[in-house]
């Protein structure tokens, strides 16, 4: 399963730089009470990158600590219920708990799967904070990441869950991660079933780590 053409190699790679950015680290405190989503932001990215940066991880040998960090700290960050149910559309009132349970569990590992992958390429981005707007119990954090002579827009999409604030979409240079996927997982609906989709998640998540990355 390939990930949308519109999103373009290397800003996919920077999007998902942004990812590590908003999620956290783990063993420092949360924003439980952060006073806004651009702050919750900015105190994020200040510690990730730091993380990022520190050498004792950078070590070949604590790649898989390096790893499962990361996967713990993305959750902390992330409503990945939300991203799954939005992903997923109009299939997801159709499905009972156990199978929304199943769904959003394998859309973690495969959104995982890619950061882990991806986040390797991190070079010393940075980010610009533009704008943020607030609704109700959403907000939208406008941002700019620059690396090198690329900037590339990235806005977050967040929803408050118990005074904290959760990403539940990332908007890259104008395309919509969750609809990103949205699209993929509708033509697999359309042309066969969900049992299939549930099967292609499976078998993406579970692939050896030494198989090629798509389009590679």
């Amino acid at each position: 399963m390939k990930h949308g053409t519109q999103i373009r190699r290397g800003t996919w790679r920077l999007a998902l730089v942004g990812l590590a950015m908003i999620a956290g680290w783990g063993g420092l405190p949360l924003f439980a009470s952060a006073a806004s989503p651009t702050e919750a932001v900015k105190s994020t990215i200040t510690q990730v990158i730091k993380a990022l940066e520190d050498p004792e991880l950078k070590k070949p040998a604590r790649t898989e600590d390096r790893r499962r960090t990361l996967e713990t700290i993305i959750g902390e960050r992330f409503s990945y219920s939300e991203m799954a149910k939005r992903a997923l559309g109009a299939q997801w009132p159709k499905l009972q708990d156990k199978e929304r349970k199943e769904f959003v569990e394998l859309f973690q590992r495969l959104l995982s799967a890619s950061y882990a992958d991806k986040i390797e390429g991190y070079t010393g981005e940075q980010v610009f904070y533009l704008s943020e707007r607030k609704e109700d119990n959403y907000a939208e954090v406008r941002t700019r990441v620059t690396s090198g002579k690329a900037e590339i827009p990235l806005d977050y999409r967040m929803i408050s869950n118990s005074d904290d604030w959760r990403v539940y979409d990332i908007i890259v240079d104008g395309v919509s991660l969750v609809k990103n996927y949205r699209g993929q997982f509708d033509k697999i609906l359309r042309e066969s079933s969900y049992t299939e989709l549930v099967e292609k998640l499976r078998q993406k998540v579970e692939k050896p780590k030494s198989s090629p990355p798509d389009g590679k």
